[in-house]
């Protein structure tokens, strides 16, 4: 049994889903295992880790869209010292997942046709995002 662990640094320009499938394959790639799993998580509270389809961009945008209609910018919360984006980012990242575990067979991430692994950014801020990749397996 093996492990290997990275910290990928992203930084979004704005509230946005971004593919960070192929760094992941990177990273995988620079090891030795063939078969286990890798989990996937964000080391942050107001961005998270989805899986979704990655063919037709308008599915990315529906999915920002529906997320801005259900979470308010414009709401009296009371945490707001970060900015009007700060807490429904808090409550966007509870609906979605802070980690994500993946199967890895024959060297590669078990993700359907049309799947890809986005980090959801829920701010507006440039704020750098860690994302911590920690494969084991044989």
């Amino acid at each position: 049994m093996k492990q290997f662990f990275e910290n990928m640094k992203i930084k979004p320009s704005n509230q946005s889903l971004i593919d960070i499938t192929s760094n992941i394959n990177l990273f995988l790639d620079s090891t030795t295992v063939k078969n286990g799993l890798i989990n996937i998580s964000i080391l942050h509270t107001t961005a998270s880790l989805i899986i979704q389809e990655n063919a037709d961009p308008n599915v990315l945008k529906d999915i920002e869209s529906f997320f801005n209609r259900i979470v308010p910018r414009e709401y009296p919360y009371m945490h707001n010292l970060e900015g009007l984006d700060d807490m429904p980012g808090h409550i966007k990242s509870c609906l979605t997942n802070s980690n994500l575990t993946v199967s890895i067979l024959n060297s590669k991430l078990q993700l359907g046709t049309w799947q890809g692994i986005y980090l959801f950014e829920h701010r507006d801020n440039k704020i750098e995002r860690e994302v911590l990749l920690h494969i084991f397996g044989e």
